[in-house]
Parts: C-alpha cells; structure tokens; sequence
C-alpha cells in the first residue's frame, strides 16, 4: 500500500493541540480495524512526521521542547501538509524562509491544511487568495485585516475550499477526522475516532 506523507510544520511558539491533534489522529489510522492493527504499520494509511527550519528543538506554547523529524533543507515531500498555529505564527508572517518553504510544500502536496492561525500563514505565502477560509475566533479579523483575498468563515470549524483550514486548537483534530473521511471514508474515520475515544460532534465541513 502506498502511504500518503504527511508533513506537519513546527516552530516556536507553535499551539501544542493544533500539531498533536493531527498527529494522534493521522499516526493512528489504520484501514483495518481493531486495537492490534495498531501494534504494526502494515495497514496505517499515512506517515506522519514532523518538520521545522532545522531539527534543532523547538518550544511549543506552554514551554515543551520537541525535536523536529527533519528541516527544511532535506525534508521529504509531503503528500498532505499541516501548517498549526500558535503565537509563534505572528513572527512568522514576514519570514521568507518559512513562507517559502510552505509554497514549496503546497506546490508538491495533494492535500494543504491549516488549524487555527496557521491559516495567517498560508495567506501571507499567498496560497488562500480567492479562497475561503477559517482560523481561531481570536484571529478571524486579523485573517481579514491581511487583505489576502480571503473569504473569512466565521461559523464553521472546518473549511474546505481546495485548502482545507480549521478553527482554533482542537478543531485541527475535527481537520484531521474529515481528511481521513474525504480520503477513505466515514467508517474508517469513526473507527479510528472509536480508538482514541474522540467524540465527533457531528458539525458539517463547509465545502466550497
């Protein structure tokens, strides 16, 4: 089977849910069900990992230290791609080095998602021009104030419009849940839900 790559960005000050939450969610779904078919990757749909300027570590919001899988300069291409938020997104909107490397990304993913003020991120790189998106209620006029040519959502927690965006912190995980749905389907997602105990609640994505 043909894993897809999932490449999900940190930086300091990065919101630890916002990364996490994908995390658990894309690392734990198998296409086989039951507890054991977690115990190997044979059936796992996705490999996740995690990339950064360099794999020096990194402090999330709330001060934990992370070791990146690989830096910008050799990481592998991701088939779907994660850019969280945080308030280490608010220095980052002018980095050239960042913003160039989530064009790059984008240009070679088959997927591009963002939780909550990750979505800041990909409007500077001028990947949301045109489009429609959401990010954190504390954000969603500063999302505006970009003027990036963005329709900004203020209702739902997910929007897809050709890039994926997802409200604050925990709606990451309810990104991640509709991914899995769109690519393999909703009992696949449920199921995986079932194994981490999360309760979907069940809110439509805004398709666009």
């Amino acid at each position: 089977m043909e894993k897809w790559n999932v490449g999900i960005l940190i930086f300091d000050d990065v919101e630890i849910l916002d990364f996490a939450g994908p995390f658990e969610v894309f690392s734990r779904t198998r296409l086989q069900p039951g507890p054991e078919s977690r115990r190997s990757e044979d059936s796992a749909p996705f490999h996740v990992f995690t990339v950064a300027k360099t794999t020096a570590p990194i402090r999330t919001t709330g001060g934990l230290r992370v070791i990146p899988h690989w830096g910008f300069a050799d990481a592998p291409r991701g088939d779907l791609v994660v850019v969280p938020g945080g308030w280490g997104t608010r220095a980052l909107l002018h980095d050239a080095e960042t913003l160039d490397w989530i064009r790059r990304a984008a240009a070679g993913a088959r997927r591009v998602t963002s939780v909550c003020t990750g979505s800041l991120l990909l409007a500077s790189a001028g990947l949301l021009e045109g489009r429609h998106a959401t990010t954190h209620w504390g954000a969603l006029d500063t999302l505006d104030a970009l003027k990036a040519g963005v329709a900004v959502e203020r209702e739902y927690r997910v929007v897809d419009d050709g890039i994926i965006s997802s409200a604050g912190v925990a709606s990451g995980i309810d990104m991640a849940f509709y991914v899995v749905e769109t690519l393999f389907g909703r009992e696949v997602a449920d199921e995986t839900a079932h194994y981490v105990e999360y309760r979907r609640d069940g809110k439509p994505a805004l398709r666009v």
